[in-house]
């Protein structure tokens, strides 16, 4: 399969170009701060942009994961997908992680519990509710979105960061054909962890870690900790009674991610007790023109599941 790396992200940003013309001329609705510093790696510094209404704030906030294949850019943040949640009167939090090839899956979850935990811990300061979060993306900022809502944590109460502290856990999760399980993907035992029809994204599932006697980090080559480190990073493997409600809206002609793994993930989540929903788009491949008004459904299961909630 010979795609550009960069194929996934570039056909999600054209999907949209339709919705961005419409709303070009327009004065924004919205007010925009760019480049909110929500952690730091060495030597660099990871940012969200954050988008506020400038009528009706509901006073709740929706994480929108900046990520195709795991790339991720300041410059792919576009207000034109998330405008229904915007109008909704919904706090957008768009997240930049670090990006692949030079960070691997791993290392960009770590990234999305970081800024939601930066998030919650500023919550005064962004006027919004602590306790109802949302988040939502696609493909793989779908993905990341689900992996929140399975595996978010409530922080280390030992840390000495404060922000730390805080729990990384959402109250819903909304998202578009996510990756569930990079184990069984399309058919029971079907392994994509970097190879199969995701060897183009490889970079993301590189992984390695750090050889204290020889001092640098090594590829891991062991497939029993590779299948373990993916098993880590698929969904899937976390789900519980606890978890929010979630809904996914996947198109069932997509080859990239194929519709079973919605199917697979929201089954499970039916299974542990979870309000779980899938919305199948007929005929529809891996993002599709229009796309941007299908994020009315994903903010009405946020309406439903974060605005309607009764506070704690």
């Amino acid at each position: 399969m010979n795609r550009p790396r960069s194929e996934l992200l570039l056909s999600l940003v054209l999907a949209l170009t339709p919705a961005l013309a419409c709303r070009a001329a327009d004065e924004p609705s919205y007010t925009r701060v760019e480049d909110v510093i929500y952690g730091r790696k060495p030597g660099v510094a990871l940012t969200m942009d954050v988008f506020t209404p400038k009528e009706g704030a509901n006073g709740l906030g929706v994480i929108w994961v900046v990520s195709g294949g795991w790339f991720s850019s300041h410059e792919a943040v576009n207000p034109g997908i998330f405008a229904s949640l915007l109008d909704r009167g919904y706090t957008v939090f768009a997240v930049v992680h670090g990006s692949q090839p030079k960070y691997t899956v791993p290392e960009i979850i770590s990234d999305m519990n970081r800024s939601i935990r930066y998030i919650r811990y500023h919550a005064k300061d962004f006027k919004i509710d602590p306790e109802r979060l949302g988040i939502s993306g696609g493909s793989a900022g779908g993905h990341l979105s689900l992996m929140q809502g399975v595996a978010g944590d409530e922080g280390d109460k030992n840390a000495k960061d404060p922000v730390d502290q805080t729990s990384s856990r959402v109250g819903a999760v909304a998202c578009f054909f996510p990756p569930s399980d990079f184990l069984n993907y399309g058919k029971e035992g079907e392994n994509v962890i970097g190879r199969g029809i995701l060897a183009p994204f490889r970079a993301a599932m590189d992984f390695h870690e750090f050889n204290k006697e020889t001092h640098a980090f090594e590829r891991i080559t062991d497939e029993d900790r590779i299948t373990e480190l993916g098993r880590s990073i698929s969904p899937i493997t976390f789900v519980s009674s606890d978890d929010p409600p979630t809904l996914i809206y996947h198109g069932d002609a997509d080859k990239l991610v194929p519709i079973q793994q919605a199917e697979i993930m929201v089954a499970k989540l039916k299974d542990a007790g979870v309000p779980a929903k899938l919305v199948v788009k007929t005929g529809a491949g891996h993002g599709w023109a229009g796309l941007p008004k299908d994020v009315e459904t994903l903010a009405d299961w946020f309406d439903e599941h974060l605005k309607n909630k009764s506070k704690k």
